[in-house]
């Protein structure tokens, strides 16, 4: 028999005992608070914390992979629900999930939840030898990462009280669209893909696809919508540009952003807000200028899409829809983008590119999900909004900073003469341009950044962080 270990911890919630646990009953709430840095996912599941119901998880244990299978033993709401493994990497796994109100706190703003593993290792003596500070830091960094999620994303919900809302989303299939349509799930609202065709769904969640640029028919759906976010478009990191390519670019962006704007336009409901994706490179390779919303605009190929782009939204504005251009910078998410692509290098030991002078204006991905919530309950924001961090950093310094979380120093530059062999134009616009951004609309109407430092955020994203267990 190997030992028994236990791991217990609390965090404080802004929300009632009822609200934290409706987030935690609702479909998505398993993937949102699974690390994206864990090679786990999801492959069946009935949506459910009943006694009985079974999640089926595919994961690598050892480099292994396996199956994880848990089943819900307990269901007591709102203050309890616990599960345990049936098959999976542990010898034996009980977890428990707890929620109180806290002492002196208002009932509808003053709950906890409490998190309690049980748990023992393979393998008796031998597993708890070799393994078993390996599993307590990869305990402590999954809860470190699920706390801070579960308490940021109730944050919202105690800021922005809201009746339920149905949100349309194109590109819901994207590193973005599918983080958000998650979220908004978990806070109560629906979320409905906007999709090219019907072809392009095979299934009718989150309330069915709207196939906005098909027919009149799929039009008339979005009558039923207060909220549409329009993030489709084809990858500009996808490859080397030809003159097809940018044209592909430039039309995937600026025709169907027109071409929807026209059929809200028409609506006889119309949605209150939209929120268009649009982006930093607007405003072209600007050196050590500090930029804000009010700066003047670019014109290299970029600067000149993300400007059309913008203004294909006019339609959406001329009939009296609220407009959002969502300028995002460097999205930063282990799961997809930039970083995703940077760990490899870096991890070898890859440092700056070309002079590492050009300022990256980056982002974390949960901050594009929190500052998208903010624009959609904030009637005064209007037009476009910066989507980056307030510090933004040199790519020597991001690559700095990077390697000391990995603990791997930079030392192998990649020089531009390089990147632009290897890239062309694209190395220009997306590794070797400087733009200095700053978010000063978010600030000015009121939006609180999750991350407002690189390191933290970095730590957060690549499970650098833990949570260490209370005294039992």
């Amino acid at each position: 028999m190997g030992q028994k270990h236990h791991y217990r911890v609390t965090t404080p919630l802004p929300v009632s005992v009822a609200d934290a646990f409706a987030y935690h009953e609702r479909p998505g709430a398993l993937q949102r608070l699974t690390p994206p840095w864990e090679s786990v996912s999801l492959e069946s599941s009935d949506q459910s914390l009943l006694v009985g119901s079974e999640v089926v998880l595919k994961t690598r244990f050892a480099g292994v992979p396996l199956r994880w299978v848990a089943r819900h033993t307990e269901y007591d709401p709102p203050r309890h629900f616990a599960d345990t493994q049936v098959s999976g990497p542990f010898a034996r796994w009980n977890h428990h999930h707890e929620f109180r109100e806290r002492v002196g706190a208002q009932p509808e703003s003053g709950a906890s939840l409490t998190d309690l593993v049980e748990y023992e290792l393979p393998i008796g003596a031998v597993g708890d030898f070799f393994g078993s500070s390996i599993a307590q830091r990869k305990i402590e960094s999954m809860f470190a990462y699920r706390h801070r999620v579960t308490s940021d994303d109730l944050q919202l919900v105690a800021r922005y009280p809201s009746a339920p809302l149905r949100f349309a989303i194109s590109g819901s299939s994207g590193l973005v669209g599918s983080n958000l349509t998650r979220l908004l799930t978990l806070l109560g609202h629906q979320a409905s893909p906007i999709v090219r065709s019907m072809n392009q769904s095979s299934s009718e969640e989150n309330g069915g696809a709207i196939a906005a640029w098909s027919d009149a028919s799929e039009v008339k759906k979005l009558n039923d919508v207060d909220v549409v976010v329009h993030l489709a478009g084809k990858s500009i990191a996808g490859g080397r540009w030809s003159e097809q390519v940018k044209q592909q670019i430039r039309d995937s962006r600026v025709v169907k952003t027109r071409q929807l704007c026209e059929s809200l336009a028409s609506l006889k409901r119309k949605p209150n807000v939209l929120i268009c994706a649009s982006a930093t490179g607007i405003y072209g390779d600007r050196g050590d200028t500090v930029l804000d919303e009010s700066s003047s605009l670019g014109d290299d190929f970029l600067a000149a899409v993300a400007s059309e782009w913008e203004a294909a939204c006019q339609p959406a504005v001329d009939a009296g829809i609220r407009v959002v251009n969502a300028r995002f910078g460097l999205v930063l998410s282990v799961a997809g983008g930039a970083l995703e692509k940077m760990l490899l290098p870096a991890k070898m030991m890859g440092g700056k590119l070309g002079s590492g002078k050009q300022w990256w204006s980056w982002i974390a991905l949960d901050d594009v999900l929190g500052a998208i919530y903010h624009c959609v309950q904030s009637e005064g924001v209007s037009g476009p909004v910066n989507f980056v961090s307030p510090e933004p950093i040199t790519n020597a310094e991001f690559t700095h900073v990077l390697g000391r979380v990995l603990n791997r120093p930079p030392l192998f530059p990649a020089p531009a003469f390089g990147l632009r062999l290897a890239l062309g134009e694209m190395a220009d616009a997306l590794l070797l341009a400087s733009t200095r951004v700053v978010p000063r609309a978010l600030q000015q109407s009121g939006y609180t950044f999750r991350f407002s430092e690189l390191e933290s955020a970095l730590r957060y994203s690549l499970g650098r962080d833990r949570l260490k267990s209370e005294a039992l």
